[in-house]
């Protein structure tokens, strides 16, 4: 397989751009030995890697972010976990991995050392490229799932939230997260432009916001809207545009992570 990234490589302008294919591809590979390991009968895949192989969300993602829509089972992260570093491992790459499976939030790193120095895109030969694996064993009640077929450098038959869940659970991030990460405005504002876009799951979201010790009245049809409004007054938008800015395609998109453009698009229909 590393062949057929190297190829792909040859297309892409920019070490930039070459350095996040590189990421993207070990994503997908990444998720292709899941989906063989049979992590997908119960990982719904969320967060804004899954709008990327999704919904072709334009900007880059680090992390594999799932939850789980079934049973909990001990020992079946760390066997997943196994599974992905062998299948690595078979297609040459140095892989090493480090596994915290403690709930609620079951985690690996994932380290794969040299290949960004083999394909000339790091002078250090042991440069490591990392991707997060990370899966909510205790996920809020409420969402619902779906399945979609992505060809995405490989083939994948991935279950993951629907529409309304997702977006539920970007307005539980936007609305909790303790400090400013522009990635989740960036999203917000995606999420937001999309008017074919269904409204959010509010039981999953209340549920959610339960789970996070929220104090104020439950979140509405009515109300959602002016909620994320009054959250944008305490943004550090500085912050944003720094956290933002490593990943997105088109350095313009900077000009979107805005309070003026989210407050356009937050009016009401």
């Amino acid at each position: 397989m590393k062949p057929l990234l190297l190829e792909i490589l040859r297309d892409q302008p920019g070490d930039f751009r070459r350095r996040s294919t590189v990421r993207e591809y070990l994503q997908a590979r990444i998720l292709l030995a899941l989906q063989d390991s049979g992590a997908f009968s119960d990982w719904a895949f969320v967060g804004g890697t899954a709008l990327r192989f999704l919904f072709q969300l334009p900007r880059y993602s680090e992390d594999l972010d799932f939850s789980l829509a079934g049973p909990q089972e001990n020992g079946r992260f760390e066997r997943h976990m196994q599974s992905v570093g062998r299948d690595l491992a078979l297609e040459g790459y140095d892989v090493e991995i480090r596994s915290r499976p403690r709930p609620p939030v079951a985690s690996a790193a994932i380290k794969i050392r040299g290949l960004l120095h083999e394909f000339g895109l790091s002078r250090h030969p042991n440069e490591v490229i990392m991707v997060k694996v990370e899966i909510d064993t205790n996920p809020p009640r409420g969402a619902r799932t779906t399945t979609r077929l992505v060809r995405r450098f490989v083939l994948l038959n991935l279950l993951h939230y629907d529409r309304p869940s997702l977006l539920a659970g970007k307005l539980h991030a936007v609305l909790t997260r303790k400090y400013t990460k522009g990635r989740d405005l960036y999203d917000l504002g995606w999420y937001l432009a999309d008017p074919t876009w269904p409204a959010p799951n509010l039981v999953q979201l209340n549920n959610a916001l339960r789970q996070s010790g929220w104090d104020t009245p439950i979140v509405t049809r009515e109300n959602w809207r002016g909620l994320i409004r009054d959250k944008l007054d305490t943004i550090d938008w500085q912050q944003a545009l720094r956290d933002v800015s490593p990943f997105l395609e088109r350095r313009q998109d900077m000009a979107l992570i805005s309070r003026n453009v989210l407050l356009r698009l937050l009016a009401d229909p």
